[in-house]
């Protein structure tokens, strides 16, 4: 029961970074609250409300008809518009940022709750315009569910408003770069905050019991909670070989554990993994990392030529690696200081120099762009007293002018890099 809610509760979290998800569910809401006014109508609501407030109440079959028309046919306008921009912001950062920007904005909270709003008061003015009769000596006209339209409509106005606003934010590359900045940023310091004050000690797994993937599919996240019950629960301790964010083969190591167990618990442990081609910083901190080089790389193509957005690309990159770098190169999951879970991540090494492979390659004959990436090279020692990381970035300076001036033929412009 417990691994089918698991999978369940799997499915609602990928379906809530749809665009349709809230939407469908505010809709809902939409209908389900104008059939509650169908029945408090006609329970004699409107006639109760005429005798002692009559102002909130509309008597008249022929301007409610008017009002609920217009309101649907402006919202199904407003709405369209509201699209239009949202497919225009998708367009421009594919086109102009990185294609990979894609799943974090479509899964914006607020544009589909805001989308949700238009259907919702769209459906509900509909059903409250159907269920208006023909006027009878015995017939009591739905006014206070027509007022209900009125206020919906002015919600939504506000709400349009509101989204007019956002998307214009929304649209701004520095937005989007310290939204993945912020949110990567948040990501890291939780991790750190966990490594605070612990031992990592964790015995040698060479001879552990291997279980390899079943399929082939990037290895997105893996559920923490879960696999501690069940490490807890069988008195055992567990490896995460895979790297989260990386394409795992069929076949391949997947994960190991300290001593046999059951094939139910087997099983548990693969429901644990979570395979989909979506990617979310939330899920993942180097998906950040990923993005604010790539915004980068884009921005310094022959086609956009914006040495200005690398190098607040550059400058984000800067905050996450001074954390990165004095994070452990392993995470460790614990249970009363004693560490049960080990998983693997993207050594510091791979990750800088992946990051500084790509920028090098783009940036190196923009002289103020090498600068700025040598002046980040340079401060990111300062956060560090490990020998083996300084010694990292050095090569990773060393790399850097080697290609600079093979790209610089200015002898000034490389005596300043130099003099860096």
């Amino acid at each position: 029961m417990k691994d089918r809610f698991l999978q369940f509760f799997r499915k609602v979290y990928h379906l809530k970074d749809k665009i349709a998800f809230f939407p469908t569910i505010i809709s809902l809401a939409g209908c389900a609250f104008a059939y509650i006014m169908m029945y408090a109508e006609n329970q004699g609501i409107s006639k109760y409300l005429i005798e002692f407030f009559p102002q909130l109440v509309i008597n008249n079959t022929e301007t409610a008809r008017n009002i609920l028309t217009t309101f649907i046919g402006g919202l199904i306008s407003i709405m369209v518009f509201s699209f239009s921009m949202v497919m225009i912001l998708l367009n421009q950062a594919s086109s102009n940022f990185s294609p990979r920007l894609l799943p974090g904005l479509i899964s914006n909270r607020k544009h589909q709750i805001i989308l949700g709003i238009y259907i919702a008061t769209i459906l509900y003015c509909i059903f409250i315009l159907v269920f208006i009769e023909p006027s009878g000596n015995k017939y009591q006209l739905p006014g206070f569910s027509v007022l209900w339209s009125i206020i919906f409509m002015v919600f939504s106005l506000g709400s349009f408003i509101y989204f007019i606003h956002s998307i214009s934010q929304e649209i701004q590359i520095e937005f989007i770069m310290k939204r993945i900045s912020s949110t990567a940023h948040k990501k890291l310091q939780n991790l750190l905050d966990l490594e605070k004050d612990k031992e990592f000690n964790f015995p040698d797994t060479s001879n552990w019991i291997e279980f390899k993937s079943k399929e082939t599919g990037y290895f997105q996240d893996v559920s923490i909670k879960l696999l501690k019950e069940i490490s807890l629960h069988n008195d055992c301790r567990l490896e995460i070989v895979s790297h989260k964010g990386t394409l795992c083969y069929k076949g391949e190591v997947l994960f190991k554990i300290e001593k046999e167990l059951d094939e139910k618990n087997t099983d548990k442990i693969y429901k644990a993994f979570d395979f989909s081609n979506d990617e979310f910083i939330e899920d993942n901190y180097l998906i950040a990392f990923k993005h604010l080089k790539e915004i980068a790389l884009k921005a310094m193509s022959p086609g956009i030529n914006d040495p200005g957005t690398a190098m607040n690309a550059i400058d984000y990159l800067h905050e996450l690696f001074k954390l990165r770098i004095i994070k452990q190169e392993k995470d460790f999951i614990f249970e009363e200081e004693e560490c049960i879970i080990l998983l693997h991540i993207v050594a510091f090494e791979d990750l800088i120099y992946k990051v500084m492979a790509s920028l090098r390659t783009y940036c190196k004959h923009d002289v103020i762009v090498v600068k700025k990436m040598l002046l980040f090279l340079k401060d990111l020692k300062t956060y560090t007293s490990k020998e083996d990381k300084i010694e990292i970035i050095n090569k990773e300076i060393e790399n850097l002018l080697v290609d600079a001036r093979i790209a610089i033929t200015n002898k000034t412009d490389l005596q300043k890099l130099q003099d860096i």
